[in-house]
């Protein structure tokens, strides 16, 4: 598998494929399209999550506030329970994203 061939249709709907589940650890190949999270819908997830813009551009929100603008080979690491949204993805072009979801190791 290329990670950037074969992109799936996400004009309608964003894609999620599946690379790899262990007991510890999933990657997932994520393509949106314009799409965003509800204002009002968080992820507040149990696992640790450290995501990458591939292609496209996207701005996830803290539950701070803050506003997180991202680019191709942009990262971000949220521990879990770290509540944010998708505020924002390119509609014209596909935002790839490729994510890895651990179990949290408390420090």
């Amino acid at each position: 598998m290329n990670f950037l061939a074969s992109l799936p249709d996400a004009s309608q709907a964003e894609q999620v494929t599946e690379l790899l589940s262990r007991k510890n650890v999933r990657i997932e190949r994520i393509v949106s399209q314009g799409q965003c999270s509800a204002a009002d819908d968080w992820y507040d997830q149990s696992e640790d999550e450290w995501v990458m813009v591939v292609k496209g551009r996207a701005r996830l929100e803290l539950d701070d506030g803050q506003l997180i603008e991202m680019a191709p080979g942009d990262l971000i690491y949220l521990q879990a329970h770290q509540r944010h949204r998708v505020d924002w993805t390119t509609p014209d072009e596909p935002t790839l994203w490729l994510a890895v979801f651990f179990e949290h190791q408390p420090a």
